[in-house]
């Protein structure tokens, strides 16, 4: 019997040190999606409005755009004039696919028209709505949501390829018998 009022009791304070747990915090971007961003920073790029541009962007990618300017010799606008990615140097909005959310980081595959692949951008939340997060990547702040679409199609066809097999050590001399 006291085991049973022992097991109990337990269960009875797990469960009140789980009520009592911290919540885990909760990441609103009032509605606004990864998507979203990449398409205001499109629209940005294609009007040439840098201020708008810069507002798409999370501040550690505007200090990583403010390096990479004095790099190379440029202004800020200069550098930032595509929006850091090659996705926006198209007529039209690219495809977009696999928003990937976890917290207040995000991710999301949009079609390289020039380079021929997808490429995986990273967004955050900062000041309330998602923004472009180079920066942050390279800081070692934004973390991957997850693994892109690209990279999982990627390996299921690396699966489907038989291994390469090495060739055997042939050591036989080419020189008939006699």
């Amino acid at each position: 019997m006291t085991r049973i009022l022992l097991l109990l009791t337990a269960l009875a304070l797990l469960a009140a040190a789980f009520s009592c747990a911290k919540e885990t915090p909760k990441y609103d971007a009032h509605g606004d999606t990864p998507t979203a961003a990449y398409k205001r920073l499109f629209a940005a790029v294609k009007a040439g409005d840098t201020s708008a541009i810069k507002g798409e962007m999370t501040k550690k990618t505007l200090e990583f755009n403010h390096f990479g300017a004095q790099r190379f010799g440029k202004s800020d606008d200069e550098e930032i004039r595509y929006g850091m990615t090659s996705t926006t140097q198209t007529d039209t909005l690219p495809q977009i696919r696999d928003e990937r959310v976890k917290d207040n980081m995000g991710a999301l595959e949009v079609w390289n028209a020039k380079e021929n692949r997808w490429d995986d951008l990273p967004f955050m939340i900062e000041d309330g709505k998602w923004k472009l997060a180079y920066g942050d990547g390279y800081a070692g702040i934004w973390h991957s949501p997850g693994k892109p679409r690209s990279e999982i199609e990627g390996d299921a066809a690396n699966a489907l390829r038989p291994p390469l097999t090495p060739a055997a050590n042939v050591n036989i001399s080419s020189a008939p018998k006699r």
